[in-house]
């Protein structure tokens, strides 16, 4: 079993953002360093905090433990603890063990680190808000809206509405899964980056976020809705 790095860094508004990167293997036996990093910046009196996952191949019990035993404290301190740039693996066991009901897990930095600024610009402020401010600092050039269903839409800039499809993401994906039921995540990216369904860029997460408000989210799923809408 590989060994653990881990480095630490400062970013975001008066460098108020403490970004904890993390590569190899997280368990029992390699665990202690990341827990020991963390337990200072607590004790630094630093609450905000991004564990960059991005080189994690595998994360125990062990591991996970560490951010959920310490979230509760952070959060009281009226911090936060945010996940970034877990590899698909990890994220499926993140998912299933039910912790993305806990902690916050973000494609990017930046988007992290965004979500910071909202949050702390506009703490005690309608939802709506953090999500206009989140919108304004992204990166992958859509724009949000929302449908009279409550069901979140978004079109790309600048997007040929001569394409066979229309605009929203939602009927996006519903297409492509029409086409390919057996589509796996990346597949699925994949296409609704392609010419055909406006070169649309989201990331890993964003793509599930919109597959399970679809209720999408699985491949059985996406099989049963082709079986559904296909004949």
């Amino acid at each position: 079993m590989e060994g653990i790095q881990v480095s630490l860094t400062q970013t975001g508004p008066q460098q108020s953002i403490s970004v904890i990167k993390v590569g190899g293997y997280i368990d029992t036996t390699t665990s202690a360093e990341l827990e020991h990093a963390l337990s200072q910046l607590i004790k630094s009196n630093s609450y905000n905090i991004i564990i960059d996952l991005g080189n994690v191949d595998y994360i125990s019990s062990a591991g996970w433990g560490i951010f959920i035993s310490e979230i509760k404290g952070i959060r009281e301190n009226k911090g936060e603890l945010k996940l970034v740039s877990m590899i698909p693996d990890v994220y499926d066991v993140f998912e299933l063990l039910e912790f993305h009901y806990i902690l916050k897990a973000f494609d990017t930095l930046d988007e992290a680190i965004a979500d910071f600024d909202s949050n702390t610009l506009n703490s005690g402020i309608m939802l709506q808000s953090s999500e206009n401010s989140e919108q304004s600092g992204s990166t992958n050039m859509l724009s949000s809206s929302h449908d009279g269903s409550g069901g979140a839409t978004a079109q790309a800039d600048g997007f040929d509405s001569g394409n066979e499809n229309i605009g929203t993401i939602e009927d996006k994906l519903k297409q492509i899964i029409i086409e390919n039921p057996d589509s796996g995540m990346f597949a699925i990216i994949r296409s609704l980056n392609s010419p055909r369904y406006g070169s649309i860029k989201l990331g890993f997460f964003e793509i599930r976020k919109y597959l399970k408000h679809l209720n999408l989210d699985s491949k059985k799923k996406r099989v049963d809705f082709f079986k559904q809408n296909a004949f």
